[in-house]
């Protein structure tokens, strides 16, 4: 076009290159401009005019267009494009096979052995069922399922030193027992001490009084002889509500053991009996278990009343003084003018001698007290026992 305008020469235009042909772009699919054509008119045609729409006034309905012509029209639109519409989907890609390994299908045969379910009952099974039924008997308890695979040899020793305990646990385990064990022998000591003990005292000391009251009431002996270990006195603390036997010695299995009080009789540790005009009677009693008569006597204040009752009278002494604690070794509390007591003259007195602290042998407890009453048992009980 340039090459044929009057106003442009070869000789004013420049040195350029030439220019390279564009490449035409593909042709899109048109529809056909033809039926297109045709169908619009045919539409256009079946269009009503003003005296279709002047009738409709009148009760009459206009002419509509046929189907035909809106399929035709619409077809030349559609007919290119249909095909992109069924166009293949691409699959997507399979994974590569891989070999199986020999470990994993061996777990794997396992676990489907295991999730398998049992086979049902055989056929003789069924039938004997089937027999109890019409009988009316009761069906047989059914075999326990099986919930997993049976183990190999080798994981069944594995599974048996894991049951098995370790050094350290059976060693834990015995010392264990051995305290369990320890603890309730040390309880069971401990009951029969502070109960069991004081349940047989009780039984022995009623059976002494007993026997005390029945040799009262004979006179075929003669007073103030005794064996040892023998009762021969009922002692009375009546604040302490205390009635105790009172045997001949202090030997500790046959007298105090059996819940009795007992009076120093024995060699250098003699002393006087109730009915001697002059002396120190001095008894021993254990303050705790077996029978425990002399427990409370740090309670005793003076003034407070300690009966003994013999065959022939009754011998009613005050409480003077105590000493809470003393060696075992100080045999002079027990003198016929004890040592520590307060007396400083010969008479007629009473000592009580006990263990101290609680529950131990280490000291003594000391208990004084003066005659101030001696009653025949033909005149009835003194007014200590009586009030």
């Amino acid at each position: 076009m340039t090459a044929g305008s009057p106003w442009f020469r070869a000789t004013n235009l420049p040195d350029e290159p030439e220019p390279q042909p564009i490449p035409a772009p593909e042709p899109v699919p048109q529809p056909a401009v033809q039926p297109l054509y045709e169908a619009e008119t045919a539409v256009y045609e079946a269009i009503p005019g003003p005296d279709a729409y002047q009738d409709a006034y009148q009760g009459t309905q206009p002419p509509q267009a046929p189907q035909e012509a809106y399929e035709a029209l619409q077809e030349p639109y559609t007919a290119p494009y249909a095909p992109s519409y069924e166009q293949p989907q691409p699959e997507p890609p399979q994974p590569e096979p891989q070999e199986p390994d020999d470990g994993t299908m061996a777990l794997r045969t396992v676990v489907e052995q295991a999730a398998a379910p049992l086979p049902g009952p055989g056929r003789a099974e069924r039938r004997r069922a089937a027999k109890r039924k019409g009988r009316g008997a009761a069906p047989e308890p059914a075999a326990p399922a099986r919930t997993t695979a049976p183990l190999s040899r080798v994981e069944a020793r594995r599974a048996a030193r894991a049951a098995k305990d370790s050094v350290g646990v059976v060693l834990s385990r015995v010392v264990g027992e051995l305290f369990i064990t320890f603890g309730v022998v040390m309880l069971l000591f401990v009951t029969y001490q502070l109960w069991w003990t004081n349940v047989r005292a009780g039984q022995e000391t009623d059976k002494a009084k007993e026997r005390i009251e029945n040799s009262w009431s004979q006179d075929d002996r003669k007073p103030g002889a005794f064996e040892p270990g023998e009762g021969f006195a009922i002692m009375y603390i009546p604040k302490l509500d205390v009635v105790v036997p009172v045997a001949e010695g202090i030997d500790k299995n046959k007298v105090l053991d059996k819940g009795m009080a007992g009076h120093y009789a024995d060699g250098s540790l003699k002393t006087a009996m109730p009915s001697d005009k002059q002396g120190n009677f001095a008894v021993a009693g254990h303050r705790n278990t077996h029978g425990e008569p002399f427990r409370y006597i740090n309670r005793l204040v003076p003034g407070d009343p300690i009966v003994v009752e013999t065959r022939d009278a009754y011998y009613t002494y005050e409480m003077a003084s105590i000493l809470p604690q003393t060696s075992p070794s100080n045999v002079a509390v027990i003198d016929p003018v004890p040592k520590g007591s307060g007396f400083t003259e010969p008479g007629r007195y009473i000592t009580l001698t006990t263990c101290t602290p609680e529950f131990t042998s280490t000291y003594r407890m000391i208990v004084w007290g003066k005659l101030v009453e001696e009653r025949p048992r033909s005149k009835g009980k003194p007014d200590a026992l009586v009030g």
